[in-house]
């Protein structure tokens, strides 16, 4: 029987079935149009909340380090603090969905999110840290479960949904940081008033999950899909069961590449803001400056995705965004004040497309939506434990050596990396997939079968 849509297909009574990134089946039916049009704007409301809380801190690291006297490196773990969340639970993201269904992790993660922006603004500098790692615990939930949640619910529009909230999380994270100094300085509010805000937008996202999640019945009842009311796919034995993603060579390419191009792209965040106004720049022009990067990232987060999903290889789409980054960062660490905002714009402009090819990357490399969301738990796990390390390592730097040169000139070698592990995980190929099992006693067709059509690598 041909594979429905987004996964295998499965014994039904004749219906395609969907297998989904928690493990459950779900016939083509299971989503009406009302709800497919809630569920599109829940995801872009929840993608519009995985970066503001840690875009908007840039912009006050200065009134940070002030108000508390942290050093450099301190204050980099602001920022280093929620990737190694990220990493921390981004393996055990996608066992949470299947133990208490997705719709529901995703509501949790959303009023822990605002209960740790809440916690990071309550007052000490153990409260800023604790707060911190909460929200990034929460963030992570969201990061690794929406890939696989677009490609099991949005088959056909994978390249366009991944855009859209691409597109989604790039415009807040614009948005913060340049509602960051503003809301501190001209408000009135101070850096822990302006911090507190981004609870809000929290808080009305999980609103809109919550009849999602009402609607989702609870796992092992017998209107789960995949129970016993409802037929799922047979169990694999050893025979049938994937290779483990670890020891994928394509599953290591893209894990390499979601990594670098988070280092880059966090330690950006985190120091943008204070090696502007190292070149005399005002806390507001340079918050000015740091919000038009995000905004051009904007453009390619929203463009790249769709465009790259027409062809079987991204390594174009890829060689192209890292080479514009490359461009901005060269330009950043030599040449002078006059043309900041080109450089600033070509940054934006790169890691745009790089952060949104790596999304897209977990949903083409991957055979079905629960690979997806295991390809993305693995390259989030790794990948951003290796971009904890950025954040923290180049304040660190700053501070022994008094400058921002060799800080620069290491995101731009980082940047040259990321060029070829692009060239390596956009190429045209899946990780590896389960053998379907074959049956005990085998019909003998009456006629030939016909000629398969040409696979995809298998990495």
């Amino acid at each position: 029987m041909p594979a429905a849509p987004g996964g295998p297909a499965v014994a039904g009574g004749g219906r395609h079935c969907v297998v989904d990134t928690i493990g459950s089946v779900r016939p083509p039916s299971f989503q009406p149009r009302a709800r497919a049009g809630l569920l599109a704007i829940a995801i872009l409301l929840l993608a519009g909340n995985l970066r503001a809380a840690i875009t908007s801190v840039g912009p006050l690291v200065g009134e940070i380090r002030a108000d508390t006297g942290i050093s450099h490196g301190l204050a980099g773990l602001i920022t280093t603090l929620p990737l190694l969340a990220f990493a921390a639970l981004s393996s055990l993201a996608p066992r949470i969905g299947r133990r208490f269904g997705i719709e529901r992790t995703l509501l949790a993660s959303l009023v822990v999110l605002a209960a740790g922006i809440l916690l990071r603004s309550s007052g000490p500098v153990a409260a800023l840290f604790g707060g911190t790692a909460l929200l990034g615990l929460a963030i992570a939930a969201g990061n690794v479960l929406l890939p696989g949640l677009v490609k099991r619910d949005f088959p056909d529009r994978t390249g366009w949904m991944t855009g859209l909230y691409g597109g989604a999380m790039g415009g807040m994270a614009t948005i913060a940081v340049a509602l960051s100094v503003p809301l501190a300085d001209r408000a009135g509010l101070g850096w822990r008033g302006s911090l507190v805000c981004w609870a809000a937008p929290a808080a009305a996202a999980a609103l809109v999950w919550v009849p999602l999640a009402r609607r989702h019945a609870a796992p092992g009842s017998p209107a789960t899909p995949g129970s016993s009311a409802t037929p799922g796919p047979p169990a694999a034995d050893p025979a049938g069961a994937p290779p483990s993603l670890w020891r994928s060579g394509l599953a290591w390419q893209v894990t390499l590449f979601m990594g670098l191009q988070s280092l880059v792209f966090y330690s950006t965040i985190a120091w943008l803001a204070e090696i502007l106004r190292d070149r005399g720049l005002s806390a507001s022009g340079a918050g000015w400056l740091v919000s038009v990067a995000q905004l051009a990232g904007l453009v390619t987060s929203l463009a790249v995705p769709p465009i790259a999903t027409r062809r079987p290889s991204q390594r174009v789409h890829a060689s192209a965004s890292a080479l514009v980054s490359l461009a901005g960062y060269s330009g950043l660490l030599l040449s002078g004040r006059g043309l900041l905002p080109l450089w600033c714009v070509l940054m934006g402009l790169g890691q745009g497309g790089l952060f949104s090819l790596a999304l897209t990357m977990f949903a083409l490399r991957a055979p079905d939506a629960r690979r997806a969301a295991e390809l993305s738990g693995m390259a989030q796990t790794v990948g951003y434990l290796l971009a904890a390390t950025g954040p923290a390592a180049l304040g660190l730097v700053h501070d022994l050596t008094g400058a921002w040169t060799v800080p620069l000139a290491g995101l731009a070698a980082t940047t040259v990396v990321i060029l070829l592990a692009g060239l390596a995980a956009g190429r045209d190929a899946l990780v590896a997939a389960p053998r379907p099992l074959a049956p005990a006693n085998p019909p003998h067709p009456a006629t030939p079968p016909a000629r398969a059509g040409p696979e995809r690598r298998r990495g």
